[in-house]
């Protein structure tokens, strides 16, 4: 909503009726623009100006529509006509000059600016924004005069400082720029920091000598000055003097002042170093020696980890870091996961569970947590716990969850219930499954063969099953499940074609081969080839020999339903 001024001195040329008509219609234009009422509002807008070609508010309003219309030079004249109309308005003023802003007409911009400064000191923002504009027009003079006046009014500051030497640095005033941070050391003579960035100016400016006095000074007083140590080693590696350099980065690397920024700031300039010459030996000792320390920092420890992964080191040697994170700081999630992730390499599935336990106490929101730990019980044989599991990590999804993930928790949690013979509840699981990931492979085989297999829904089992054989036309396994389902569904002829497929690719000795032979013989028998349904059920027989059914198969040769 804007605010809006009414200039009595440009009405005073009004009749009374003429002033009672422009207000009327003013204030209805207000309505429509509140309303969003854009056409109605600028239609109305620009019978005002009609009624009355000297009202200011008229024209600050008609140029944002102006704008809006991508109108720029008529929105400028709206606006340029406003401020002139209304010059006290800082308002009016400062939509102009942000006009002029948009429009990259610097140069404009600056005496308003400048005028608004002037009739109000308490706008240093206009300050901040001038010095920006002198900048870009490239008058340094003037850019240095802003921070002179914003200086006056706050005090000798590091940031104005800094502002002011990087102008000077700009000019080609060196002096300047060396006497400008003089002077701030001067002002505060208790604050090393200050006298460090002194000489930090005084070797950018080729005064070295000067430079590395006032530096042996600072660290006199205060030997751990980390802005100090960071400029000699900047200063030995320009001299090549690497001995130096290296043993100053250790210094600050291990220094407790320094902030874990500046730590990484300068690992960072180490890994690219080594990235150089190819040896990652100094990186890692660095390392070491600050994980060593009594109050060593997880931030370190983990980037230790990460640098350790991207150099492809060892496992072995990895976990020890990552163990030491998590002591430092348990809820770590990161790290965990990682642990988490060698365990699983390693089928380590107790540690995985026990990893996983403690992160639900730390990390009670990270679902993978819930999802690894069911999974390992799972492959434990340990369905209650595994179902336990995935429904406490189904209370934690959300509607940013990773859909992979929740699809597969409803996937496991679908097959636990149905082994735990909870049909009904398995079938929600899967649909649940399908709602997050409609294209999750082993859902829907599973789903389909446990449908075919209570012979319910054969039509939707075979749409879900013909997914599978479509996404791995050479998978055994789904071959099987969809000749299961036609034959089901009384196809012989078209079960026979897939369930050759399935024998001719399912793998020598895998698991549930014999009930992909057995499943053959039934779909052979009812295609009327019954010699070859009892070379394959005897076959079968070979591999479940106790199997009563399959005796009576082929004792009665013929295919007998369960």
């Amino acid at each position: 909503m804007f605010f809006f001024i009414f200039h009595c001195s440009f009405m005073t040329a009004f009749a009374q009726t003429d002033k009672r008509t422009y207000d009327q219609f003013f204030m209805e234009a207000m309505v429509q623009r509140q309303k969003g009422n854009n056409d109605a509002a600028f239609d109305l807008l620009r019978h005002c100006q009609e009624l009355n070609p000297d009202a200011p508010e008229v024209y600050f309003f008609l140029g944002q529509y102006y704008s809006l219309l991508k109108n720029p030079e008529k929105a400028l004249e709206c606006v340029k006509r406003a401020a002139a109309l209304a010059p006290e308005s800082e308002i009016y003023m400062e939509t102009l000059a942000q006009t002029y802003v948009r429009q990259q007409d610097y140069a404009s911009a600056i005496p308003v600016l400048e005028g608004i400064y002037a009739r109000n000191k308490d706008r240093e923002d206009m300050l901040e924004m001038l010095f920006q504009l002198y900048q870009q027009v490239d008058d340094y003079e003037q850019a240095i005069g802003v921070l002179n006046r914003m200086e006056a009014n706050d005090g000798k500051s590091e940031r104005l400082s800094l502002a002011k030497r990087e102008i000077y640095t700009r000019m080609g005033d060196k002096k300047a720029a060396v006497a400008e941070m003089e002077a701030l050391a001067k002002q505060y003579p208790h604050d090393f920091n200050y006298l460090a960035m002194y000489g930090e100016s005084l070797m950018m400016n080729g005064q070295a000598k000067k430079a590395l006095n006032l530096y042996h000074q600072v660290l006199k007083e205060e030997p751990d000055n980390n802005r100090v140590l960071m400029s000699l080693r900047t200063y030995y590696q320009s001299q090549g003097n690497k001995a130096v350099a290296d043993s100053l980065a250790e210094r600050v690397l291990l220094n407790k002042n320094a902030t874990p920024e500046e730590k990484v700031h300068l690992l960072r300039q180490e890994i690219a170093s080594s990235e150089v010459s190819g040896d990652s030996t100094r990186v890692l000792t660095l390392f070491r020696k600050m994980l060593a320390q009594p109050q060593a920092e997880v931030d370190m420890a983990f980037f230790c980890a990460s640098y350790m992964s991207a150099k492809k080191m060892p496992k072995d040697s990895i976990r020890p870091v990552l163990e030491q994170v998590l002591k430092m700081a348990p809820d770590q999630a990161s790290a965990r996961l990682q642990l988490v992730g060698y365990a699983w390499e390693d089928e380590d599935l107790d540690r995985v569970i026990t990893l996983c336990q403690d992160a639900r106490q730390y990390n009670p929101d990270e679902m993978a947590f819930y999802y690894y730990q069911g999974i390992a019980y799972y492959k434990r044989d340990k369905l209650d716990d595994a179902l336990s599991s995935f429904q406490n990590g189904i209370g934690v999804i959300a509607d940013d969850s990773d859909p992979v993930i929740v699809s597969d928790f409803y996937a496991v949690m679908g097959d636990i219930l149905h082994q735990k013979g909870l049909a009904e509840e398995a079938f929600a699981a899967y649909d649940s499954c399908l709602v997050w990931k409609d294209d999750n492979i082993g859902c829907l085989n599973n789903y389909a063969y446990y449908l075919s297999e209570r012979g319910e829904r054969l039509d939707t089992a075979e749409a879900m099953s013909f997914k599978t054989v479509k996404a791995e036309p050479k998978n055994a396994t789904y071959l099987d499940t969809y000749a299961w389902i036609l034959f089901m569904q009384k196809r012989y002829s078209e079960a026979k074609i897939y369930i050759d497929q399935a024998l001719q690719h399912m793998g020598e000795d895998a698991p549930g081969n014999e009930v992909i032979i057995e499943h053959a013989g039934d779909i052979y028998a009812l295609n009327k080839d019954l010699d070859r349904a009892l070379s394959l059920w005897r076959d079968a027989q070979q591999k479940k020999p106790e199997d009563q059914l399959l005796q009576k198969k082929i004792k009665l040769k013929k295919y007998i339903k369960e």
